[in-house]
């Protein structure tokens, strides 16, 4: 049954570009769970799509399964790069091995990621403490984890 759901799954999200799978993960009990993102959002009319394409072409004669296709929730960590992409101009909580950052996500390539943020550092000469414009290019590969800020 695996296959089979791998297959139809990979058949629904080829007809919308913008969809790419965040997980997917079928239980011994065969409950079947599909995460799926869009480059710009994931309306419920495609989680619809892609649970029917998966629905109608497993015999549930043969095959007794639940299934649930659902989109990443705010709190989870992001997992795909494409997320990077359309979370740009929000604040995010990066950490890494050496440290942890909280800035602006301004920018992405193929191997990293760049953040801006504001500090308040002492001034060089004097006493007080002076607003400085930071900058972080953290590699994809040094990111232990990666969350959106939620900002009310």
């Amino acid at each position: 049954m695996n296959e089979k759901v791998k297959d139809l799954l990979e058949e629904a999200l080829a007809l919308n570009e913008s969809l790419y799978l965040i997980s997917f993960e079928i239980s011994t009990n065969n409950k079947i769970q599909i995460v799926v993102d869009g480059d710009n959002g994931v309306p419920l009319s495609e989680c619809i799509r892609i649970s029917r394409n998966i629905e109608h072409n497993i015999d549930r004669e043969v095959y007794d399964f639940s299934l649930e296709v659902s989109t990443p929730d705010i709190a989870h960590p992001i997992t795909v790069k494409r997320q990077y992409v359309k979370n740009i101009n929000r604040i995010l909580k990066v950490t890494t091995a050496e440290e942890d950052f909280e800035g602006t996500l301004v920018k992405t390539t193929d191997n990293e990621i760049v953040l801006e943020w504001k500090a308040r550092e002492p001034k060089p000469i004097g006493k007080g403490k002076v607003t400085v414009d930071k900058t972080a290019t953290i590699l994809y590969t040094d990111i232990k984890e990666a969350k959106v800020k939620i900002v009310f």
